[in-house]
């Protein structure tokens, strides 16, 4: 059975409806872009850590299968955000829209529920996630190190601007051993 192709609007208001005030925020972006000046859709969702997992599992039942790009990580100070950019529609003529839904996640908590078992082609991108901002993915199906060596040291985090950040760490390289 085909779904009916959802406007970004109507896509926002179902998001609305199933996790009432989980949603903090919403915004649609409209831009032109390229030669042709193609109309491109972006709609933004921040939303509460709890009810994340249940928003991605509804987008995929509910309005289309979406394809995960990237997840992007910020350290904000007191919160990582985590922003999850996917679209809905690809292949669908002028129709592809981008959602992007970000989750701020406290320092002294930072976990997220891996969407492996939804979306499996997320091991990377939560992989990353943990090795540069220390963010805990509850569920990954795989906590190997891959962008760091495995002889970096624990509990620093190229990503972050804190105290858990390589600041300290690459600010005294130049001392190094004597010989």
């Amino acid at each position: 059975m085909k779904k009916t192709l959802l406007t970004p609007d109507k896509i926002v208001e179902k998001l609305k409806d199933a996790f009432k005030n989980k949603i903090r925020e919403t915004r649609i972006e409209t831009r032109k872009a390229g030669k042709k000046k193609k109309e491109y859709t972006n709609i933004w969702i921040k939303i509460d850590r709890d009810v994340f997992k249940k928003c991605v599992k509804y987008i995929a039942d509910k309005i289309d299968y979406p394809h995960l790009a990237v997840v992007s990580g910020n350290d904000l100070g007191e919160n990582i955000e985590l922003i999850y950019h996917f679209s809905v529609y690809y292949g669908h003529r002028l129709g592809e829209i981008s959602i992007n839904i970000s989750v701020d996640l406290p320092k002294e908590d930072p976990r997220i529920e891996s969407i492996c078992d939804i979306i499996p082609g997320a091991l990377i991108t939560e992989r990353e996630k943990q090795e540069m901002l220390g963010v805990i993915v509850e569920g990954i199906p795989d906590t190997r190190r891959f962008f760091i060596p495995d002889d970096f040291p624990e509990g620093i985090y190229p990503w972050r601007k804190d105290e858990k950040g390589p600041q300290k760490f690459v600010r005294d390289l130049y001392k190094g051993e004597k010989k």
